[in-house]
């Protein structure tokens, strides 16, 4: 029987029916049948523990991982992609054989959260019209979440594990964990792809659920101070790691660039670019954008391309300070008030032609004519010299074009969104060639950003 828990928790209800062993391909497994009181079966995987009676006790240390996994037909045997259950799943049983300390608690009757497998199908076919996750539920008079882990906790409890560290990205799990006495000392996410057939329900999840963002700010400060760390610890370590770690390590002068455009080329508008959600961590589209522009010390836009007045040089929540917004306007035709007008702490430099006229500005803009010309190796050449060595281009679609033409781009990030738009402000061209053989290649890495994909090229590797 299932020992009891701690006073103030729910009763006893589980019963510990068996136990096995489970070949896998992470390795072998104790796996342990358990009964609940209205008939449910749920399994423990456990790798270290000793699953007699006694088991584990709180004395001993150090807390085992544990990953208490709700049941997911469609994710976990069906492999969709429509969720990132199944590889949860995958990842928290790596995780445990690979730490050999830990269980994976598999709760049944938790299908779409607790409404059931049918609901949940039809859930599913709400969501095809376009409702998120979280509306699709309510729509249908269903909870959005109506999971319970007092089957989870009973379960560690009869196998001697009151603190735990918990491979999870949901703070409402640990949350509840612990009114059932089960203490968490870490909570970590799991190490799993995101892809554009469930970047919108992943990012539901963070703005609705008050899900994790997948970062980490320990790298994210390492790579500020331009330190690449070798190991991560974490997969979210190692992800950004992979994005920004050539940006980050990088000495000297070092010019990146980044264009999001349709699917048939057209630039879109500062204003479609990706906001915070409600509930706090950034969606990857923006979280992106913000990390780029702290890295870097300066970022140019073209006045005319892009309207400046509408395109900030925020760093949004993440961690890092605004870089300085260097504005492209030959014949100062901006407005100086717009040109200060962004409250993202950001000063900006304005970049006229000698014979311009400017107006008066404030005083966060500060004018400099550029006598020598404004093609790409003369703009580049008095950033330099005002020691501004990083420089990131964001727009528009022909100055970035411009720059890669001229040879003088290092990386460039495209990020395509999954619209059409018909029409617009070009995006990537350049004097070019019609045939394959001829077209520009580099060294690429790809990865999902929401529901846009962004494709990294290493131009600097290239050359």
């Amino acid at each position: 029987m299932v020992t009891q828990l701690e006073p103030g928790s729910v009763p006893a209800t589980v019963t510990r029916v068996t136990e096995t062993v489970l070949p896998t391909k992470y390795g072998v497994f104790q796996l342990i049948g358990y009964r609940d009181a209205a008939g449910t079966e749920h399994v423990a995987l456990a790798r270290g523990i000793d699953t007699g009676d006694g088991g584990r006790t709180a004395a001993q240390a150090p807390a085992p991982l544990v990953r208490v996994h709700s049941e997911c037909l469609t994710g976990d045997a069906f492999g969709s992609w429509r969720c990132d259950c199944g590889e949860q799943l995958d990842s928290a049983l790596a995780a445990v054989a690979e730490e050999g300390l830990g269980v994976v608690v598999y709760v049944r009757g938790h299908e779409g959260r607790g409404i059931g497998l049918l609901e949940k199908l039809k859930a599913y076919a709400l969501q095809d019209q376009g409702v998120d996750t979280v509306d699709a539920n309510t729509a249908l008079g269903l909870p959005v979440d109506a999971r319970r882990y007092d089957q989870a906790a009973e379960i560690l409890q009869d196998l001697g594990i009151s603190a735990i560290r918990l491979l999870s990205g949901n703070p409402a799990k640990e949350e509840a964990l612990a009114a059932l006495g089960i203490s968490v000392v870490e909570r970590t996410g799991l190490p799993v792809a995101h892809r554009p057939e469930n970047a919108g329900y992943l990012a539901t999840k963070r703005a609705r659920m008050r899900h994790d963002s997948a970062t980490s700010e320990d790298a994210w400060s390492s790579l500020l101070a331009g330190a690449v760390p070798v190991a991560p610890a974490r997969w979210t370590d190692e992800d950004l790691v992979h994005r920004y770690g050539r940006i980050a390590s990088s000495r000297g002068q070092l010019t990146v660039a980044q264009v999001r455009q349709s699917l048939d080329g057209f630039v879109l508008a500062p204003s479609d670019e990706p906001e915070a959600p409600v509930q706090g961590a950034a969606a990857d589209g923006a979280d992106h954008v913000w990390r780029l522009r702290a890295l870097v010390d300066a970022v140019l836009v073209d006045a005319s391309a892009l309207g400046v007045e509408q395109h900030p040089c925020a760093v949004g929540n993440i961690l890092g300070r605004s870089p300085l917004r260097v504005v492209l306007d030959r014949d100062a035709t901006a407005d100086p008030a717009a040109l200060a007008s962004a409250d993202d702490g950001s000063a900006t430099l304005w970049l006229v032609a000698s014979d311009a006229r400017p107006p008066a500005v404030p005083a966060s803009v500060q004018v400099e004519r550029l006598a020598q010309g404004f093609g790409p190796r003369e703009v580049l050449g008095a950033l330099h010299a005002r020691g501004l060595e990083r420089v990131l281009i964001e727009g528009g679609g022909e100055t970035v074009s411009g720059y890669l033409d001229a040879g003088l781009l290092d990386s460039l990030y495209l990020l395509t969104a999954p619209v059409l738009l018909g029409r617009g402000v070009p995006g990537i061209r350049f004097s070019g060639e019609a045939a394959r053989a001829a077209a520009r290649t580099a060294p690429t890495r790809r990865f999902v950003l929401d529901q846009d994909i962004c494709t990294e090229f290493d131009l600097a590797a290239g050359r």
